[in-house]
């Protein structure tokens, strides 16, 4: 198309300014044309197979992508598969131990209390003991539980609700390698467990009776094992999953009457009538052991002794 351009631009401009050259110039016009067309057929050749070889490898590329089998499906993580940073879960096994004091006259109310709010809880009761006050003693009471980690702050507000909190000791033990090896454990016994069920159900292998019944001697020791293995992997469950909690309750001990300080002597006063009681009541019961002796004993030796004397009178007279 370029050289047609120029031939005809060249032509138009010639032929009208030279008349006598009009034969040479169009001969000239020809085989230039000539020319630019086997330049533009040999472009168009050599363009062809390079058009035909990117058509083919785009189409080979295509069949290649159609025919490559699916990516797999990404695989959640497991336990096992978890990253080496990533944060290992804790067991711990915590334990609350408080002293409260409450009046002596509300001790089993409060304690009464306390425990029913336990039971309204995600609380396990393990033991409650009351002590009620006695003139010999005072009055005590305890309750241990096992309280859910949610329900731990409830219960420490209803306690404070009917006592006064005077220690509060609270401990925590590390359970994480107990139960990781327990769980290890189980898992290892379950393994060997079915292993040798499925050598019991095996019929194609021949095995003798000695065979079979040291295989079903196997079988239940290690079933015996797993289950010893599973009761303690609930006691840690148990102690990590729930808080330890104890209460002892005391009497409030007064220490300031009538806005003056605590004084011995005004104690021992009081205390004076109890006192003279409590010797008065020794006394009796002294009398009361040995008034049977005298009447046996006492009265026969002392007749004898004047008996005694009195022939010691007669010979000496």
């Amino acid at each position: 198309m370029t050289c047609r351009k120029h031939l005809r631009s060249h032509f138009s401009s010639s032929t009208f300014a030279h008349r006598p050259g009009v034969l040479l110039l169009v001969l000239a016009a020809a085989l230039s044309l000539g020319g630019c067309k086997r330049s533009d057929n040999e472009t168009l050749a050599a363009a062809e197979p390079a058009m035909a070889y990117g058509g083919s490898m785009g189409m080979k590329s295509a069949r290649l992508e159609a025919a490559a089998p699916p990516a797999p499906a990404p695989v959640a993580a497991t336990a096992s598969d978890r990253a080496p940073d990533a944060p290992l879960q804790r067991f711990l096994a915590v334990r609350q131990d408080l002293n409260v004091e409450v009046p002596p006259e509300h001790l089993a109310d409060a304690w009464g209390k306390v425990r029913d709010l336990c039971g309204t809880l995600q609380c396990e009761l393990l033991s409650s003991t009351l002590q009620r006050e006695t003139p010999q003693q005072p009055g005590s009471a305890m309750l241990e539980m096992r309280v859910a980690p949610a329900d731990v702050d409830r219960l420490l507000g209803g306690l404070a609700g009917v006592a006064r909190v005077v220690s509060q000791n609270t401990t925590s033990e590390d359970k994480t390698a107990e139960v990781i090896d327990v769980e290890a454990r189980i898992r290892n016994r379950v393994e060997f467990r079915d292993s040798l069920r499925l050598m019991l159900r095996d019929t194609a292998t021949k095995r003798t009776m000695a065979d079979l019944l040291a295989i079903q001697r196997t079988l239940s020791d290690t079933q015996a094992e797993l289950d010893a293995i599973a009761t303690q992997r609930k006691v840690l469950e148990q102690q990590t999953s729930k808080q330890h909690v104890q209460i002892q309750f005391t009497p409030a001990r007064v220490l300031v009457q009538g806005g003056r300080s605590y004084n011995p002597m005004m104690r021992a006063l009081r205390e004076a009538g109890s006192v003279l009681a409590e010797s008065v009541g020794t006394l009796i019961t002294f009398l009361a052991a040995v008034l049977p002796w005298l009447l046996l004993v006492g009265l026969p030796l002392a007749w004898l002794l004047r008996l005694l004397w009195r022939r010691r009178r007669i010979k000496a007279a």
